[in-house]
């Protein structure tokens, strides 16, 4: 995928490629999901509801979880308890086999996790009086099925041991990427959970985007059945009582994470155009924390030339990461380097029903086509930001009145505080996936001002003015603005020429005391004094008094 960003350091890159990431599925029964649908479950299954009680459903969770440690201890596969805030990752990493062509069941995990369980009420008779989920979750056995599969590799399946066993499954796009390319013949190295040199990135990308199509829906059903009843759902039920009860598994989409991969020639250059774009941009989108992990390598600094292959790379280098991340309430969007040369813009959607388009399995082609959209804006609103630039008439212009529809409205005093103010909440909100509203607008703005009152009035008036600029625009059946690409890099080139130029440039030029000056200076500071001096003498010739 070309972008404005990857277009601007084409010289720098080898190739660029989009995966689909981390891919997270709910599986439920849906019958079982209502009381009468549990009801006549559990009459299917026992003939009828005379025994449906708190004290047999808490034992059919038990028969579960002793039917799934009988089986893997007559078949050599590890059962491992884990406590609270255990990296479940981590314990597996350590189990997954050396055989590259081994297929089915290697670990199960056991970890307590909350869930919604059924209360069953009765009357003093011994009558069902109820059948309501319990009102504070449970914390109840879930079971954590780990599978390598022949085409999505390494899989979770999540099965929770109370009726009506629920289920998650956890896959990975990279993998799924992987086994097709081997299969068509495409030479890569793969590192991780991330490719780091491709002899045929065209080729890859076709078969990365088909699962952001119609397609993947049944690639995604197909992966979940073969594993589902056979390796996990049959500890709970067996295969005749899942005739009975008809018991049928439906999916929606809950987690899914979107993803492009900047494959640059030399791990240098890419530490240098990274780092640089975040001390550039941190401040004006307000990341309030950036984290940095030290590692215990130095990128490469010479071109690669390994060929690529097709075998996975066993070694695993650590190096320096830091992590650019912004949150949006259930998504989010980070930056962060991986591997020796690879620069990741990755969206993620925490909960797929914030994106309003329905968590059924069949709407995941859109909602990935909807990540790959955020993130295409997320990624040109940094590069905006990192780019800024003014025109010669823009100055000029500001102050002017301008016209918005039928109504006249004031120009732009960049000298005034609030009109600052408004320009760098604007700035912020702009890496907004779906817009800002004007009372988003006052609240930030608000933030920044003391004993005023800055309400949403005022700020749809700003934001007017902006719009008669041409700096942000607004939908005709929307009430969100975003910020446009010439708004946004003239905004930053604005307050960025104001506060970090001509600022510091003219304070330090009135004071004529040499003072010492640091040994350690950064290369900002030295240019710094050597404008300063400059303008000393600048001030001398046209007369101004310093």
């Amino acid at each position: 995928m070309q972008s404005a960003f990857s277009e601007y350091y084409s010289d720098y890159l080898t190739t660029s490629y989009d995966c689909v990431d981390r891919i997270v599925l709910n599986a439920y029964y849906i019958r079982g999901c209502i009381p009468g649908g549990f009801r006549l479950m559990w009459r299917d299954l026992y003939g009828s509801d005379e025994n449906l009680d708190n004290t047999h459903l808490m034992r059919l969770a038990q028969r579960t979880g002793r039917r799934i440690r009988a089986f893997a201890k007559e078949n050599d596969i590890p059962v491992i308890d884990t406590r609270a805030k255990e990296r479940k990752d981590e314990i597996a990493s350590n189990y997954i086999p050396n055989d590259s062509s081994f297929t089915g069941l290697f670990l199960i995990l056991v970890g307590r996790a909350p869930a919604s369980v059924w209360d069953v009420q009765h009357t003093k008779d011994g009558k069902i009086k109820n059948i309501a989920r319990k009102k504070q979750a449970a914390f109840v056995n879930h079971y954590h099925f780990h599978i390598m599969d022949p085409e999505w590799g390494h899989i979770i399946i999540r099965l929770c041991g109370h009726p009506p066993f629920s289920a998650q499954i956890i896959l990975n796009g990279h993998e799924y990427v992987a086994y097709h390319a081997r299969k068509l013949g495409i030479e890569f190295t793969k590192e991780d959970n991330c490719f780091t040199d491709i002899a045929d990135a065209a080729r890859l990308f076709k078969v990365a985007d088909t699962l952001s199509q119609n397609g993947a829906t049944g690639r995604l059903s197909q992966v979940c059945e073969r594993w589902l009843y056979t390796s996990c759902l049959c500890f709970a039920l067996t295969s005749d009582e899942q005739k009975r009860c008809e018991f049928s598994y439906q999916y929606s989409v809950y987690q899914a994470e979107y993803s492009r991969n900047l494959l640059f020639k030399r791990g240098s250059d890419m530490d240098q155009v990274f780092h640089g774009i975040v001390d550039r941009t941190r401040r004006t989108v307000a990341v309030k924390t950036l984290k940095t992990i030290f590692g215990a390598k130095h990128r490469p600094h010479q071109n690669r030339k390994k060929k690529a292959r097709v075998e996975v790379v066993i070694e695993r280098p650590t190096y320096d990461l830091t992590v650019f991340k912004l949150h949006f309430d259930k998504l989010t969007a980070k930056i962060y380097t991986k591997g020796e040369h690879v620069l990741r813009v990755e969206v993620i959607i925490h909960n797929a029903r914030a994106m309003k388009l329905g968590v059924s399995l069949p709407k995941f082609a859109e909602i990935i086509q909807r990540l790959q959209g955020i993130l295409e804006r997320f990624l040109d609103t940094i590069h905006w930001m990192d780019t800024a630039a003014i025109a010669d008439s823009t100055i000029d212009d500001l102050p002017k009145s301008s016209q918005v529809g039928a109504s006249r409205v004031g120009g732009i005093d960049i000298n005034k505080h609030r009109t600052r103010l408004v320009m760098e909440a604007v700035i912020e909100l702009s890496t907004q996936p779906y817009g800002f509203t004007s009372s988003q607008l006052a609240e930030k703005v608000q933030e920044r001002l003391v004993n005023i009152d800055y309400t949403p009035k005022k700020a749809a008036y700003d934001l007017k003015k902006l719009r008669a600029k041409e700096l942000v625009s607004k939908g005709e059946k929307s009430r969100k603005y975003v910020a446009t690409q010439y708004g946004l890099r003239t905004m930053v080139a604005l307050l960025t020429l104001r506060e970090k130029v001509i600022k510091p440039i003219l304070t330090a030029s009135c004071k004529t005391t040499k003072r010492r000056q640091p040994k350690n200076q950064s290369p900002l500071d030295v240019a710094y004094k050597h404008i300063q001096d400059d303008m000393i003498s600048l001030f001398s010739v046209v007369g101004i008094a310093v």
